[in-house]
């Protein structure tokens, strides 16, 4: 630890901060491994920024956003009080964390596999958390949820299996916590399962959190959004309207608005990554390999010949970055974002020549 670490806070000493995504710059890759959306966004986006770029920039934005949560209410047939809209979804989780979980409450639950930010926000802010199990396929038991507990999140899909969670399971899990909030991160809901945007009405302890970044190509701009019961939208205001009022841009506000009004673009490049993640699903089925069936935008896969790191550096060396995770129960699984097709291609003719079954 250097010499400046004197004035840090303790918190700042402990804690051990969440590691994006390589994102190189000594060449150039097939990035397989941060889950961008390989096309580009809507062109009605690419306009709207445009031209926010040019008539407002020396205005502040709408603090509320309010343009923006009218347009995804509207999509989710649902009311303005019922959106929040942040920078990113995971400042929409930051947020929610002081927001519905208290250190002195009971642990709150998660998976032990799952989206690798949720035990460094739960250390940050101070909340004791307990892992849920995953068994050898990465499912959990839905009946390790109904234990006492300060709070529940769960990622449905969930990160880095691409395993989703059947709605009748979320039910059951809602039924169980009338009295705790229950998060549902779905971040990759677009790519397949099933949304429990639906319940919301019926539960004011669910919170579902979303993003634009992977199924709207905007993970540049920086744009997430929760949909709840207005109770909690009203506490997630509240400590955002304590940090930073301004949380999202002009820019990105035009440029999700019309991205969300897009809908036909959408739904084409969501088909897209399907199709193109289920052919490669199953010829790396055809190679040999473990593939834990994906809802998501990658897919989790394994190999009979090599370790995990050793195939990762090999595809590396070959101009193909994918994701390793160095961690108990995954570190013989690689994570592999869906591209376009011809950048399949590449990686399959590649994994072909490493593992020789081409």
């Amino acid at each position: 630890m250097n010499d400046m670490s004197r004035y840090w806070s303790k918190t700042v000493k402990n804690i051990k901060p969440y590691i994006p995504g390589e994102q190189p710059k000594d060449r150039k890759y097939i990035k397989l491994n941060t889950n961008e959306n390989p096309y580009p966004p809507s062109a009605k986006a690419i306009n709207a920024i445009k031209l926010a770029a040019c008539d407002t920039l020396r205005l502040y934005p709408d603090p509320s956003g309010d343009a923006l949560r009218d347009a995804i209410a509207e999509y989710f047939r649902l009311k303005r009080g019922n959106v929040f809209i942040g920078n990113g979804s995971d400042e929409l989780l930051a947020f929610s964390f002081p927001a519905f979980f208290e250190p002195e409450r009971p642990p709150i639950l998660f998976a032990e596999v799952t989206y690798s930010f949720y035990p460094v926000y739960a250390e940050f802010f101070n909340i004791p958390y307990r892992l849920i199990a995953v068994d050898d396929e990465f499912s959990v038991f839905v009946e390790d949820y109904f234990q006492e507990n300060g709070g529940i999140i769960i990622a449905n899909p969930n990160a880095p299996t691409g395993k989703g969670l059947s709605l009748a399971d979320i039910k059951k899990i809602l039924d169980k916590n009338k009295n705790r909030v229950v998060i549902i991160d779905e971040a990759y809901i677009d790519f397949g399962g099933q949304s429990a945007v639906c319940l919301i009405d019926d539960y004011p302890n669910l919170l579902v959190v979303r993003t634009l970044s992977k199924s709207h190509s905007l993970a540049g701009l920086r744009v997430g959004y929760a949909l709840a019961s207005e109770e909690l939208i009203e506490g997630i205001i509240r400590v955002k309207d304590s940090i930073n009022s301004y949380t999202v841009d002009r820019l990105a506000q035009a440029g999700a608005l019309a991205a969300i009004q897009d809908d036909a673009y959408f739904q084409e490049t969501r088909s897209k990554i399907i199709r193109t993640r289920e052919r490669v699903s199953a010829k790396l089925k055809d190679f040999g390999f473990r593939v834990i069936h994906s809802e998501a935008n990658f897919v989790f896969i394994s190999s009979p010949q090599y370790p995990g790191r050793v195939l990762f550096q090999r595809l590396r060396e070959e101009g193909i970055l994918i994701r390793y995770f160095d961690k108990p129960k995954i570190d013989n699984f690689l994570r592999v974002t869906i591209g376009t097709d011809e950048e399949m291609d590449r990686f399959l003719e590649v994994i072909g020549l490493i593992c020789g079954t081409t």
